[in-house]
């Protein structure tokens, strides 16, 4: 069965060679997603405010930088750990502070994955 392996973290300066430690692990795509961490944004918020409310998260979220990454990819199920132990080789040991969450969920199924560069 395929997994979608899903990657949390706000060392966004780490992504890409998280990225690469994928590729070379076997995954066939690597997807890099920017997000914004609500605890974050709420934290500027009370500091941007000039009366309380008067700022959206929207308007907020456009002077922000991006606070955190998602890394995902669709594998094949014995290649998860080669994953998980591609990303703590770059970030550590991701049971300790700030430097990421990762999870790994069931694909019923999945169309259209391929290796990169490879054609039908």
């Amino acid at each position: 069965m395929s997994k979608l392996v899903i990657l949390i973290t706000s060392r966004t300066e780490d992504v890409h060679a998280v990225g690469e430690a994928w590729q070379k692990a076997g995954a066939p795509g690597v997807t890099i997603i920017e997000s914004y961490g609500l605890r974050r944004l709420q934290e500027k918020s009370k500091a941007l405010e000039i009366l309380p409310g008067m700022m959206s998260l929207q308007e907020i979220m456009r002077e922000s930088d991006i606070t955190s990454v998602f890394v995902l990819s669709v594998v094949h199920d014995e290649q998860v750990d080669a994953l998980l132990a591609a990303t703590e080789a770059v970030l550590g040991d991701l049971d300790q502070p700030d430097t990421g969450v990762a999870f790994v969920l069931d694909v019923e199924r999945a169309i259209g994955i391929r290796h990169f560069g490879q054609h039908r």
